[in-house]
């Protein structure tokens, strides 16, 4: 599977990103390249994994779950971590959850409607019979949201420098 991204791919994301609505064919008239240019395109970076996802971001502060935490779980293990991962999957809050290095084995991003909401939500995660601990951390203010456009800008500098000067025009 190919992986990376060029110019073109740059721009075609950071386009979407800015402007979610523009369409496949507001994009090919923006970036001046054909409408199928721009689908095989879109369609290429689904299927390698660059693009994920071409839903919504939803805001869970919006929806009524204005309290974010992160969640450090010490496992038991004894069967792995499938069977936490499906447990973890059926409680809606859990927006997130990660296997990771260090002292702890899994670390959640949880939402919840207020801190005492947050204790219900920490008492539902830790049911499972392999956890055998949590720590959370309450987020008291965000400065920088999930993102993932200053890295494609930065392939797309970094593209634009590796072009020799009388090629780049």
């Amino acid at each position: 599977m190919t992986t990376g991204i060029d110019a073109l791919d740059a721009r075609i994301i950071t386009l979407f990103t800015e402007q979610p609505q523009i369409g496949i064919l507001g994009a090919s008239r923006e970036l001046r390249v054909a409408r199928g240019t721009v689908q095989s395109r879109l369609d290429r970076l689904q299927k390698r994994g660059v693009i994920t996802s071409l839903a919504p971001t939803v805001s869970a502060a919006a929806t009524g779950f204005p309290v974010t935490a992160y969640c450090n779980l010490q496992i038991r293990q004894t069967s792995g971590q499938t069977p936490i991962a499906t447990h973890l999957s059926a409680i809606p809050e859990v927006v997130e959850a990660h296997t990771i290095t260090g002292s702890f084995d899994m670390l959640l991003v949880v939402v919840a409607r207020s801190n005492i909401d947050l204790q219900r939500v920490i008492d539902q995660i830790v049911e499972h019979e392999q956890i055998e601990r949590a720590s959370t951390q309450i987020v008291l203010a965000t400065h920088i949201e999930h993102r993932t456009l200053p890295l494609v800008q930065a392939v797309a500098r970094s593209l634009d420098e590796d072009v020799p000067q009388d090629e780049a025009g």
